[in-house]
């Protein structure tokens, strides 16, 4: 009996920290979007200005247009133009020469283009500096635009952030740190995936939010969405489901942890309701529930709840035997 109410100490210890933990990350959520909220919504409306009226004046003029590229044309050799381009705009407009010159090479006019590739929007931007918009997408349908914004002083020197929209805890600057002045398009390239990756996370999650939120609780995350944690309660058991992902760019978990807890019989509300206590120290131990963390390995997150909840019943009779659970 000294064990068994040790246990249920322990346990109400840890669901107490819990709650104190998912308190916590809620209030932290609210106050990073009460400092962010403003500055980062000025930040956005300016950009996505600056960057219709780019794509826009592709319909203006002679020499400004756009290109849609294939991937394989998105090269090192493409973003060396578009540099050229954007700092031989600067140096017109700073001498003030006027672009129907007849001295100047038609080079120097082909300024004004917009480059779409894939998901990505190239802009060519005042003041030598290069636009990417970011298109982000869940499921078929558009999600957020994301917006970088990248400069040099010189055409020899190396490229920085100038400005950018990225969601703060994505680390942009870790990034440009490590791939900007050795690999441009790389780096470009690298911010699309941590985006689309972030939104992926996020709208799965929302997603069996809203499917599922009648049986889902105590649901919290991480601000990426990659550490993931929530409880199923179920009649005969509780489920708790714990997800890390790889890196920032995964959206399948690689860390996997899905235990069963069954109830105390005895403790069942009679109506069906999902009044039963976990038991601690008897016949009925933790289940750890191998075909649901295989079907989070391998489908979304909303597909892979509902392969849970179907096959629940059937997991819990074939573990009649105690186990103990073990993370993956």
């Amino acid at each position: 009996m000294g064990e068994v109410t040790f246990m249920q100490e322990d346990d109400n210890h840890l669901e107490a920290t819990r709650a104190r933990f998912s308190s916590v990350l809620k209030r932290h959520g609210e106050l990073t979007e009460r400092l962010s909220r403003d500055s980062d919504k000025m930040v956005f409306e300016r950009l996505q200005k600056e960057f219709e009226a780019a794509r826009a004046s592709q319909t203006q003029g002679w020499f400004i247009y756009k290109v849609c590229l294939d991937t394989e044309q998105w090269n090192d050799g493409l973003l060396a133009t578009i540099r050229e381009r954007v700092h031989m705009e600067a140096e017109r407009k700073a001498m003030q020469l006027p672009l129907d010159s007849s001295m100047l090479p038609i080079s120097m006019f082909n300024d004004k283009i917009t480059y779409k590739v894939g998901t990505k929007v190239i802009c060519c931007l005042e003041g030598a500096r290069i636009g990417i918009q970011y298109e982000t997408s869940f499921a078929g349908e558009a999600r957020e635009l994301y917006h970088c914004v990248l400069e040099s002083k010189s055409f020899l020197e190396k490229m920085t952030v100038l400005q950018h929209t990225v969601p703060f805890f994505l680390p942009i600057r870790e990034v440009e740190n490590d791939l900007l002045s050795s690999n441009a398009m790389k780096f470009i390239d690298h911010i699309g995936d941590l985006l689309q990756a972030y939104v992926d996370r996020r709208e799965q999650v929302r997603l069996i939010k809203d499917l599922y939120g009648n049986q889902i609780g105590q649901l919290y995350h991480s601000l990426p969405y990659h550490m993931i944690e929530f409880v199923v309660d179920d009649f005969d058991c509780k489920v708790t489901v714990s997800l890390r992902y790889a890196d920032l760019l995964s959206i399948l978990p690689t860390g996997i942890s899905v235990v069963a807890w069954p109830m105390n019989q005895s403790k069942k509300s009679p109506t069906g309701g999902k009044k039963g206590n976990l038991l601690h120290g008897s016949n009925k131990s933790p289940i750890r529930l191998s075909y649901a963390e295989d079907a989070l390995r391998t489908l979304s997150l909303p597909e892979a709840y509902a392969e849970i909840v179907l096959n629940l019943p059937e997991a819990l009779e074939q573990n009649v035997e105690p186990k103990d659970p073990v993370s993956t």
